[in-house]
This record gives structure tokens, sequence and C-alpha cells, in this order.
């Protein structure tokens, strides 16, 4: 429990009625290396309604970033069924799952993955030259937008090299918001953060999903995965198990109960 009182809140429950964005059927991947099959996924079921919080779980080679792959339409299965929104996603062209990703999927990284020499203005615009329904004299303005929605806006200039871990982390952030994206997939989001920014970032995180963002988040913290609704535990390719959070940690709450330090770029 952090100082100052209860750290737990009452989980938001979900309506069962709500629309669907994840089906998988026996979703499976196997590798090849040479003559070698390696099985990353052995037959995953799993879905996920509009408005949840799930992060995903399991030790290295689980098969969680696989998992997370096929979801975001980064690769295709082996075999089964990927229904994004109702359509088959697994049938879909490389070109059609490229414009899938533009205009449903936000992806945030461990690595950040931004651009050192690039202002946070520019980095966060990058999609939108990739998103045809987007004209570019709109671009400066949905970038500004998603760096404020991060509490950015007093940054847009700086480059990576010139943030701290926190600052890069809600970067990427914007970067994965700038096309409204209904779905939010983040994989090992906070693995390079300290525990201070790490709750940041899930602050960050809970206020979107409670925007209405579907958020899908990798993990391999266990306090990191109480901030989400549910909990789905992947071994050797395999779910195990798949348990609603009985109490969500409140993330802001959480920060508000740390001392106040100020934020420095690295």
């Amino acid at each position: 429990m952090v100082p100052g009182g209860s750290d737990r809140v009452t989980m938001r429950r979900i309506d069962p009625n709500m629309s669907e964005v994840i089906r998988t059927e026996n979703l499976t991947k196997v590798f090849h290396v040479g003559s070698i099959s390696i099985p990353a996924l052995r037959g995953i079921d799993l879905s996920v309604n509009a408005g949840e919080f799930v992060a995903v779980m399991g030790s290295s080679g689980s098969g969680k970033s696989t998992l997370m792959n096929l979801v975001g339409c980064l690769d295709v299965p082996t075999d089964g069924i990927y229904l994004l929104d109702g359509e088959r996603a697994d049938r879909l062209s490389k070109n059609d799952r490229s414009e899938v990703r533009n205009r449903k999927i936000g992806f945030v990284f461990q690595g950040f993955n931004l651009l050192a020499r690039t202002t946070a203005l520019e980095n966060v615009s990058l999609p939108l030259f990739y998103d045809r329904r987007n004209h570019v004299r709109d671009h400066r303005k949905a970038a500004l937008e998603a760096l404020a929605r991060v509490g950015l806006e007093d940054r847009v200039d700086h480059t990576s090299t010139q943030l701290s871990g926190g600052q890069q982390q809600r970067v990427a952030i914007a970067r994965a918001l700038v096309n409204k994206p209904s779905l939010v997939l983040a994989d090992e989001p906070t693995g390079n953060l300290d525990s201070r920014t790490s709750i940041e970032i899930m602050a960050l995180f809970q206020q979107l999903n409670r925007e209405g963002v579907t958020v899908i988040l990798v993990t391999h913290e266990h306090e990191i995965s109480q901030y989400a609704h549910r909990v789905v535990v992947l071994r050797d390719g395999l779910i195990v198990r798949d348990r609603a959070v009985e109490t969500v940690r409140d993330a802001a709450r959480d920060l508000a109960a740390l001392p106040v330090q100020e934020e420095v770029a690295s």
C-alpha cells in the first residue's frame, strides 16, 4: 500500500453488450529456422471488447510479443482466425494490413523508437504521412493536439536527446495517438523507466482508457498489470489464465501519494 491511504479503487465494469474489438480462434504461429519448426503460439482463443484494458503477462518465450504482433497486424498467423472489428484480419494483404494499422491501431514500445535528431513534433507527425485520410496541412495541428494530450505541449521543439525517459515515452504515446486509433498496443512500455515514471505512464494509459480507447499492454511486472482491468497469462504459447482484476490500482492516486519530484531531461 502506498503512503496516504488506500491504493486501490473499484474496478470499472465493462458492459458485456459492448462491441467485440478482437477475437482469435485457435491462433497459431510457427517460426521456421532452417529445418527446425519453432511453435510460438499453439492455439490462442481470445476475446477483447471495446473499452477494455488488458494486461498480457508471461515469461520470456511465452508468446506475448508474437501475440501482439499478430493482433497489431504486423504479422500473419500460421493457422487460426483473427477478427478485428468483426473482419478477417488474418486474410488481409500486406498493404491492407498496413492501412488497418494506420487507421485503427496505435503502437507503444519499450525502446520508444523515436528518431534521435528529430523534434517531438516531427516524431509524432510521422504516422500522418502514411495515412491517406490526413491532408498535409493538418499534420502540425494533429501532432500538437496529441502532444498536449500527454502533457508535452511545452516540449514540441525538443529532440529525443533533450528529453527524459518518461518524456520520450510520452512522445511515443502521442505518436501512437495522433491518428486517433480505437486500439492501443503497448509492449513493455515501462520496461526502461523508473518506478515513479512507470506510474505516470500507467496514469496516462488509464486516462486514455477512460476516454474510450481499448488498451492491450504486455508487461512482466505484476504491479503494472494491476492497473489493467484484466490479466491474461501465457505459457509456452497457450493462455493458462484469463481473469478480471478484482480491484484496479488507480495510478493517479498512487502518483499523488509520492513525494513531488521535478522531471529533468537525461
